[in-house]
């Protein structure tokens, strides 16, 4: 893959690994706060080396046989997105999943990409820079029916905004298309349409109903189980707070809950699937790659419940130990967040323990009263 060119002579980055920038800076080399930033090659470079890693992550995630989602940003230890950018980048990465997977269907997929991005123009504004870069994106088609030409090609214009941090650095707040007409092939499903972006032949999870108390729904917890549920709960407790440092973490690039999730479950005896013929029929995690369904809230969901790794359960309040609850916050059909069940109380509420917002056994009682409007998906692992 090629990367972005800059305004100074479209110079071309050997290697997406520069760390961010310095915004602006006063004459002791300290930051200048909360003051107007001036606009520097530096800034332009690290703009052009942030809109490059977005971008090739989303076409990398249509390229049959791609490595583990968002390799380009977190290859980049400077890039960084707001809370809300990457939790819209996780969603644009997981429509493209599949839309890769509707492609395949349709008997259409692709072997390679390469992607340029050119960086047009930045207007500052205090500590808001606005920037228009092209996007230049070849894709190869796999030779599936036989007579496929060689590449599909395109061209394509965004606006990327940036906010200068109190350090220093810039941080990506925004990104959307400025092209009128069809969306290119890397562009995710207008929001609003995120119940349709999934494979067809997954299953999906029906919502959890909220009634407190629960009938009872027992779950075997002793010697004779599947799993070692206490062993999920144990090491969720542990590295709730103090992460293990044996597994990359996705904080900076829309959350680690399911991440965390997976490290728990694997610890209480689910095995990994390194190979399947079926869509997000993987489950794995390992030195140099996580699969979608390791890292992703909804690609979690389909393996689990196409496998038959866990059935769904009516109520939520009957979860248990190892059990698990996703939250799809404003209902749009795309789930956004997992937590595990670490703890039971005796009179029936679960006790929730989990990654980004990092928590410890809360209850279920209260992430309802802090979503009303959010639909719940609970599992029995």
């Amino acid at each position: 893959m090629r990367p972005f060119n800059s305004l100074a002579g479209r110079a071309r980055c050997a290697a997406l690994t520069a760390l961010l920038l310095p915004a602006a800076h006063a004459a002791d080399g300290a930051p200048t706060g909360g003051a107007p930033v001036p606009l520097t090659a530096a800034a332009t470079g690290t703009f052009g080396r942030t809109a490059h890693a977005l971008l090739t992550d989303r076409t990398t995630a249509l390229v049959e046989g791609a490595p583990s989602g968002r390799a380009a940003l977190t290859a980049s230890p400077g890039v960084r997105l707001t809370a809300a950018a990457a939790r819209t980048e996780a969603r644009t990465l997981t429509s493209l999943h599949a839309t890769r997977s509707r492609l395949a269907t349709l008997g259409e997929a692709y072997t390679d990409s390469d992607t340029e991005v050119t960086v047009d123009s930045v207007r500052l504004q205090g500590r808001t820079a606005t920037v228009q870069v092209t996007e230049n994106t070849t894709l190869t088609y796999a030779k599936i029916r036989g007579d496929e030409p060689d590449t599909t090609a395109f061209v394509a214009h965004h606006e990327l905004t940036f906010a200068a941090r109190p350090d220093g650095t810039w941080q990506l707040t925004g990104e959307h298309l400025t092209d009128k007409g069809p969306r290119p092939v890397n562009a995710p499903l207008p929001v609003g349409m995120g119940a349709t972006a999934r494979p067809d032949d997954v299953i999906d999870a029906p919502r959890s109903l909220l009634t407190y108390p629960a009938p009872a729904k027992a779950k075997n917890l002793g010697s004779g189980a599947k799993y070692t549920y206490a062993a999920m709960a144990a090491y969720a407790e542990k590295y709730w707070k103090n992460y293990n440092t044996a597994y990359r973490h996705y904080e900076a690039d829309g959350g680690d809950c399911t991440n965390f999730l997976s490290q728990s479950l694997n610890a209480g005896g689910w095995k990994q699937v390194t190979n399947s013929a079926r869509d997000y029929g993987t489950w794995y995690h390992t030195t140099s790659a996580d699969s979608y369904t390791w890292i992703g809230v909804n690609e979690w969901s389909w393996f689990t419940q196409t496998t038959k790794r866990t059935t769904a359960l009516r109520y939520a309040y009957q979860m248990a130990v190892g059990d698990v609850l996703q939250i799809d916050f404003d209902k749009d059909g795309s789930k956004d967040h997992s937590m595990l069940t670490t703890y039971r109380s005796a009179s029936g509420v679960p006790y929730l323990t989990y990654h980004s917002y990092d928590s410890y056994r809360r209850s279920l009682t209260s992430v309802i009263a802090a979503y009303p409007n959010a639909a719940f998906y609970a599992y029995r692992s």
